[in-house]
């Protein structure tokens, strides 16, 4: 029912303190700090552990599952990591193939990206220990792999968020596009303490409460690289936000894939695949990843 907000648990019990654990299930342990000249391509931003200084993987090191650090249990929400905030174009993004996984500007050929287009008007960025497969084909993504990076998010809240600020977030929905021939989802999120969230529990409650917001976020992505010169981007599935349920299942998948990949098992089973995609795979950067055992799984979600 519209405005009433329901909670659905998505993270088991941790089943023993998670402060007993190097794993980060919140910001709240956490600081972010710049290193370097923010116009050259050697600018950082680094996240580290307030108790030691410890470089701190804003990939592999924040759990998936939101933790409340008040009672050290996971919440309904997932854990997102913002690169982009709104009303900015700067192209930062988490760099997955350096130690530590900071986030850096992305460049071309020496030369800072950012969106021609303009400012993007929601905050972007990805859902920590996800990873999309490049030896994956999903069934409802036209044949295409995944693009090798973290899942993507787009947060419509009113809170501007900053670059590499963590926030709990709740899945609303979810839009396969299609980028230059790899799968490249979009998962649409609403932060958990916005005014809005409490009556925003799928994806049809953001088109009867605010309506345009998702034709909006289809037509960014469709036409952000045309000022670059590339031709518009395409969609799979009849270029429909999927709902709620259909997006988590693809969170599930692309978390287990980044299991298989942070444990060696994708690398131990890339014979098959095309010196490309082996070289892809081996390139990210694995380090900094802190203690992850089974019972602390709470990055492995029961959906």
């Amino acid at each position: 029912m519209i405005g009433e907000e329901s909670l659905q648990p998505i993270g088991q019990p941790l089943g023993k303190s998670s402060s007993s654990k190097l794993s980060h299930g919140s910001s709240s342990n956490l600081e972010l700090s710049s290193h370097g000249d923010e116009q050259t391509t050697e600018f950082r931003i680094k996240a580290s552990d307030k108790s030691g200084s410890k470089p701190i993987s804003l990939w592999h090191d924040v759990t998936l599952v939101h933790v409340d650090p008040a009672t050290d249990r996971p919440t309904p929400y997932l854990n997102f990591v913002c690169e982009i905030p709104k009303f900015t174009r700067k192209k930062f993004e988490i760099a997955t193939d350096e130690v530590g996984n900071f986030i850096k500007q992305d460049e071309k050929k020496g030369v800072l990206r950012e969106f021609k287009k303009g400012d993007i008007f929601f905050n972007y960025g990805c859902l920590p220990r996800t990873w999309e497969d490049p030896t994956f084909v999903h069934p409802d993504a036209e044949g295409c792999r995944g693009d090798n990076d973290p899942v993507d998010v787009c947060e419509i809240g009113s809170r501007i968020i900053g670059t590499g600020d963590i926030r709990p977030v709740k899945v609303l929905g979810i839009l396969c596009m299609i980028d230059e021939g790899e799968a490249d989802w979009k998962v649409v999120t609403i932060d958990a303490e916005d005014k809005w969230a409490p009556f925003l529990n799928d994806v049809d409650d953001v088109e009867k409460l605010l309506p345009g917001t998702l034709s909006a976020i289809r037509e960014w992505f469709r036409t952000y690289k045309i000022p670059d010169g590339k031709p518009p981007n395409v969609f799979g599935l009849d270029e429909k936000f999927m709902d709620k349920h259909y997006a988590l299942e693809i969170i599930k998948e692309c978390n287990h894939a980044w299991k298989e990949l942070i444990t060696g098992e994708k690398e131990r089973n890339l014979e098959k695949c095309d010196a490309e995609v082996r070289g892809l795979v081996r390139k990210l950067s694995k380090s900094n990843l802190l203690d992850l055992d089974a019972d602390d799984d709470d990055n492995a979600p029961t959906f």
